[in-house]
Parts: structure tokens; sequence; C-alpha cells
């Protein structure tokens, strides 16, 4: 009778047995190798599209010409990525999404960003997302990115990645001299914004005649390099990452802790997901979002019109003409996790949560009715009966799932794309892995977890009517 009654969790680790810890490790070690390369959203998006062509997925533009195909993608700003697979069912009768973002926390290269300094040439940066300041400095960084130039040529940047290459950081004050200028403020106001200015040079040029000789080196390397010049920057996105690659953490490697779980590994285990469906009941959509980390504006945010547009486009092809009353009730008619991650427990922090609601690593996705902030402020609130629905097809094809909210009533709090979805009138709940250290330059994920995400991605896909 207490087993029935009560709602107890067990480690995935205990459940999975050995056959599953090594599906585990051997799908845990392919998402590794991939987040050691892919560090931007541009990268994310141009790695998935690769695997998808390889998956046998078209582009968007070719619906309809390879009769009976069923697998199809289209990019947007190369920032955006929707990849699908046509259902059984029209997609008016309403479709299967799981939506994530590839933008994490990082550090941007300002527009006019060299200068030099006490004889060093300095990058002026900006950072992106909810970060910690404190955090990135004293790391050793690389530069992933493009940029553009007037005529339209793309150029794109990787430097600090390989151990030929030197890599760039933020220099901090020695703890001798600190008292004063760092030890009487808030652990995160020892940095602010415009103290982020990083070392990228200090070798000057011979020539006397020149004035700021270090600034005119670095661009000289990049010159040589990458053909830019300074005015090259303005029409750049260049961004400031982690050097290295994702690591295994622990004595055991049960953790994976890497540069942007957050939220890549939702991105990356639902379009494993997605790649091994064939012929769904219901049209499957996996949306790769950017811009969520600063509110999900712009027009490669989840905001924008880009999956209305795929979506009308499969309508009218479909239904041999369309109309906005069709999508609209397609919209209503489906379902969809927003994929993002969740607050795991902290050894060392556990007053920041609810032990009875809070998630752990190492059991399983964490189902999350709803987040924001105080009052639920900014969330979206999942409707019981959608949430039923989704323990349902878990619970039948054997997904490790737990609960989750994000720390104590009142602590902080925080948001996803969940709610701009709901905005369609469609089903929608939060789902994802736990970690520790969000948003940090070095998150740690469950091994156990990411492929637990991957079966509750494919169960939903394949299942949720």
């Amino acid at each position: 009778m207490e087993k029935e009654l009560l709602n107890e969790k067990k480690s995935s680790w205990i459940k999975k047995g050995t056959d599953g810890k090594k599906q585990a490790f051997q799908f845990s070690e392919q998402y590794r190798r991939f987040l050691s390369h892919v560090k931007t959203e541009r990268e994310n998006v141009r790695e998935v599209t690769a695997m998808a062509e390889k998956k046998g997925f078209l582009p968007l533009k070719e619906l309809g010409k390879k009769k009976g195909h069923k697998k199809f993608y289209d990019v947007n700003q190369e920032k955006n990525l929707v990849l699908i697979v046509l259902g059984q069912k029209p997609v008016t009768e309403g479709v299967n999404i799981i939506a994530s973002h590839v933008d994490v926390p990082h550090i941007d290269f300002k527009m006019n960003p060299l200068y030099e300094d006490e004889e060093y040439c300095m990058v002026k940066t900006h950072y992106y997302g909810g970060i910690k300041k404190y955090q990135w400095v004293n790391l050793p960084l690389a530069v992933h990115g493009v940029i553009i130039k007037k005529d339209g040529q793309k150029i794109d940047v990787v430097w600090g990645e390989d151990e030929s290459e030197g890599v760039l950081t933020f220099p901090d004050v020695l703890p001798h001299l600190s008292r004063k200028i760092q030890g009487e403020k808030k652990l995160l106001t020892g940095f602010t914004g415009e103290d982020l200015n990083m070392i990228c040079g200090s070798i000057p040029v011979a020539d006397e005649k020149v004035k700021n000789k270090i600034k005119i080196s670095i661009l000289e390397i990049l010159h040589e390099k990458y053909g830019v010049t300074e005015a090259d920057f303005i029409s750049a996105e260049l961004q400031l990452v982690p050097s290295g690659a994702a690591r295994w953490v622990g004595f055991d490697k049960g953790l994976l802790g890497a540069f942007g779980h957050d939220d890549r590994i939702c991105g990356y285990t639902s379009s494993m997901a997605l790649f091994n469906i064939d012929d769904p009941e219901y049209t499957a959509v996996n949306f790769l979002a950017d811009k969520e980390e600063i509110g999900s504006e712009g027009r490669s945010g989840m905001q924008s019109w880009f999956v209305l547009r795929v979506l009308s486009e499969l309508i009218a092809f479909q239904e041999n003409g369309f109309n906005d009353l069709l999508l609209r009730k397609a919209l209503e008619r489906s379902h969809a996790l927003s994929s993002d991650v969740g607050a795991g427990i902290n050894p060392n922090f556990k007053s920041v949560h609810d032990p009875l609601n809070a998630p752990r690593l190492g059991y399983g996705i964490v189902l999350t009715k709803y987040t924001g902030s105080g009052g639920k402020g900014g969330s979206n609130d999942a409707d019981a009966e959608f949430v039923a629905r989704v323990r349902r097809i878990w619970d039948e094809n054997g997904v490790d799932w737990q609960i989750g909210t994000l720390g104590k009533v009142d602590e902080g709090g925080g948001g996803t794309v969940a709610k701009f979805l709901a905005e369609y009138n469609m089903d929608v709940v939060d789902a994802g892995p736990a970690l520790l250290s969000m948003h940090a330059p070095f998150e740690l994920a469950s091994v156990i977890d990411i492929y637990s995400c991957y079966e509750a991605y494919k169960t939903f896909f394949e299942k949720m009517k």
C-alpha cells in the first residue's frame, strides 16, 4: 500500500542497469564531441543542419518535389533551425513541437573593440545573457563568430582552440592589492560590465612612427589571417567562449562538464530524437531558437514569425491553399514541450531550493509545470490536464522523469520560451534536464539524464496525441 500511495523516486543509475548505463555513455560521448566544437548558435545550426542532411532531410523549399518525402528542414538567419517529420495526420490536426534554444550566455566583442593601454592591446566587450561576471575572469578564452565585410563576404572565425594559437583572457587584480578595489564590494559587483576588458596582445611593431604599436601589431595579424581591417568589426558577431573541450567530471565520469549545456543539451537530444522517428501519427517539429537568454526578442527569437511561416507553408501544401483560420486551428490543436534546463540541487548551496520540489541530477528529465518569479510572474503555468498526459506517456514508455521548480518561492526565478508558445493557445509544459552551475562557463549535467532527455523527447514526438 505504501508503495502505491507514495511518490518515491529512485536514481536512474540504479534503474537503468548495465545496458542502460552503456547506452547513456555512448550517447553522451557523441554529445560531448558536439559541444567541444559547437560554441555559438550559428555553429550549432550549421552542425545540426549537416546531420539532418545526412539523415535524408531536405530543405523546405523542396516540399512536394519528391513524392512521399516526409523529412524537411528550414533555416532562418543561420541562427534558427526547424526540423520536420510529416505525420500520418495533416498539420491542421495539430503538431507535436519541441522548442529549445541554442544561444547561451557569453561575452561579445563591442563594435569598436580594440584599444591600447599600458602597452597591451585590449578588447572592449559586452556580456550577453545572465552571467556572473567574476566567473569569466582569468579563464583561457577563444573567439568564435563571423565577420561580414562591406561586400557581403562572410568570414568564419575560430581562434584560440588550437594549442598553437594564443588564447585571450580578462586579467584580475592580485589578492595582495584587492582589498579596497574589490574586497569591500558585494560578490556580484566585484566586476562591472565595463571592467570586462580583455588582453589580446602585447608585442609592438618596430616602426617608431606608429603611435599604437601593439594595436597595429594585432590588426596586422588579423588582416593576414582573415583579410579584415578595424572597420570590419562593425559588422561582426564575435563571441568569447571558454577554450577547450567538454570534459567528463568525477572519478566515475558520471557528469559531463561543458560550456553551453543551457540549452544545447535540449537542442541536441531533441534533434537526435527527431532523427530517429520515421512515421509519427502527428507531424513532429523540432525548433532551435535564438535569443532566449535575452528575452526571445528579435527576428531569430521565439517571438518572430519564422515558425508560423513554416507551419503555414506545410498547411498550404497539404490543403492546396491557406487561410489564417487553418493556421490558428492547427496551433490550438498542437502540443509542445519547452525544452529547457532546470536547477538541480547543489550540495554547497542547498538553502536556495525547496528539497521536496527541487530536481536532482541523475533522476531523469525534469517536468516543470511553471517557471517565473515571485507569484509565478512571467511564466506559463501548464494545464494540469496536459501535465497528466505527459506523465502518462512517459510512464507507459519507461521514461525516467521527475518534477522540478526553480528554487524556493521568492528566492529568484527565470523564464523560458513556454509562454510564447502558449500565446498560440496550444498545450505547453517545460521539460529538460537538471544542471549544476547553470549559466557558468562550465556547467554540469548527468550522463544518465542526457539519455533520459533523448528518450523523453522521442516518446513525446511519437506518442503524444
